[in-house]
This record gives structure tokens, sequence and C-alpha cells, in this order.
């Protein structure tokens, strides 16, 4: 199952923030000044855009066409009405990075706004059929297994417990040999879930391949929907990277991957609320 291809109106920078990495250094140079100048961008002239990021005017038409756009006027067009609805000032602080310079109650306000900014930034990136088919893929599932190293691998470890909470078969894995092992012998029926979120951990990206190799279904949570583990994946999920430099991935990574997860956790819950909590009071119950 495909990402999107199309950026729809009100989530362009969003999206190409996620896409920005997997670009050409030719597109880059674009996509790079369109994220730090998109009012600019959208009274400039191709020609005059061509000068700005010494791109060809061919190279600028591929780069929008390659986003799902006709040409750069209709990306440009797209982009302005999406900055229309944007309140440019909300965007400035939210974005404000914490400081040196900062005391604990400026801190926490800028983290706060952190998290609230990524939550918003991930619930525009993810498609939502997507997020469904893949609860719907899980909740048919024989096993459900989450794959993931270093932070990703935490991220993995809580998915396994709120899962397991609710009655379902799985595990995480977190070392690579482990990963490597578990994914060769699964079957179709199955599910394999990575989580990246840059979208290049080779750990990861082969653990998935395995799964999928044989015969399982799989799925990843990443920040790239073009990174090369999504080109394993059946089901694509986009998380947030919305952050500041002394924030780290501790809050944006973390915040956003785990969001996707309760949403998922939320859906399965959803679909079959009594056997949920049945389960939940009993596996509650069995560590008191």
């Amino acid at each position: 199952m495909a990402y999107m291809q199309t950026l729809s109106t009100g989530k362009i920078l969003d999206s190409l923030g996620s896409l920005h990495e997997s670009l050409t250094p030719s597109a880059k140079k674009i996509s790079s000044y369109v994220l730090s100048n998109p009012t600019e961008v959208t009274k400039v002239s191709i020609a005059e855009l061509s000068s700005i990021v010494n791109a060809g005017e061919a190279t600028i038409i591929r780069f929008c066409r390659s986003l799902g756009f006709k040409g750069f006027q209709d990306f440009k067009m797209e982009l302005a009405i999406e900055l229309s609805k944007v309140n440019q000032d909300e965007r400035s602080i939210l974005d404000t990075e914490v400081t040196d310079k900062d005391n604990a109650e400026e801190i926490g306000s800028k983290l706060y706004n952190a998290i609230t900014a990524v939550l918003g930034e991930t619930l525009n990136l993810i498609n939502i059929n997507i997020l469904e088919a893949t609860a719907n893929k899980i909740k048919q599932s024989k096993g459900v297994y989450f794959f993931g190293v270093g932070s990703s691998g935490i991220t993995a470890e809580d998915a396994k417990n709120k899962l397991m909470r609710i009655g379902y078969n799985v595990d995480a894995l977190t070392n690579n040999h482990f990963m490597y092992m578990k994914a060769s012998l699964l079957q179709p029926g199955d599910i394999a879930i990575g989580i990246s979120h840059s979208g290049t951990s080779a750990e990861t990206i082969k653990a998935l391949k395995l799964a999928k190799e044989n015969g399982a279904a799989t799925a990843v949570i990443t920040h790239n929907p073009r990174s090369p583990i999504a080109s394993h994946a059946d089901f694509i999920l986009v998380n947030g990277n919305r952050q500041g430099k002394l924030q780290g991935d501790s809050i944006g990574t973390k915040i956003s991957q785990l969001f996707v997860l309760d949403l998922i956790y939320t859906l399965l819950v959803q679909k079959d609320p009594d056997l949920t909590q049945q389960n939940k009071v009993k596996t509650t119950t069995a560590l008191d």
C-alpha cells in the first residue's frame, strides 16, 4: 500500500519536511528554500526561483510533479492557500528552540509547545485510511511483532506492553540477532511492524525485509515515507518531527511515535471494547 503521492492543501510544508532527506541533491536545494521561505516562494516566478536556488526550471517542474502537482504554478497556488490558513506568529512560537539562557519555566513552556506542535504535525502527515487498515490487519493477525533498535526499540517495547494487556499475541524484538531469527520464522497471517524514525536503520530494514519475504504483512512507523524501510512495508505510517535542536528525539520522535501507536491501540479497543476490557482486567489482576 503506497504512501499518498499528492500533497493535499494544508499538508505541503509538513509533508515536504518528512520527504526532504529522501530527495535528490538538486531537489533538496529547492525543498530547503521552500521550507525556510514559503511565503517568498508564492510571490516569485519560476525563473526567479531558479536563480535563487541555482536549479534549472525543468528541475523545479520535476520537483513539483514528484509531489503530485501539475507544475510550479499549481504548487505555488496550493502553498499560498496553505499559508493563508496558518497563523505565522503561532508557528514561530511553536518552532522556537530551547536556548542555554532559558530558565526552567521557559523550557517547560517551550517543551509543551513542542509536544503540541509535533502531535499536530503527526495528524497532518498520517494517512487515516492506512492507519485504519493497519489496525484491521493487526486485529486479524495471529501474531504481532514490533522491530526497532535504540530509542525506537524502547517504543517497540511500549507497544508490546499495550497490546499484550488487551489480549494480543505480541512481541517486541530490539536485538538485531533476535530480530532476524524471528523475522525469518514469520508466516502469512503474522504482521511485522518496524519502527525507524529516519527509515534508514539497517537492522530494522533487514528484519522487515525478511518478514515480508516469508509472507508476513509488514508496516512501518517512520518520519520519511520514501525512506529505504518503506519499500518493504505494506502499510506506511508517518510520524512528525517538529522540534528544536536542544530538545532532541526525547521529545519529538518519541512523542510522535507513541502517538501513532496510541491511535492504533485506541482503534483496536474501539473494534471490540468488551473483549479488550475483559483482557485488560485479567492482565491487570495478574499483576496484583
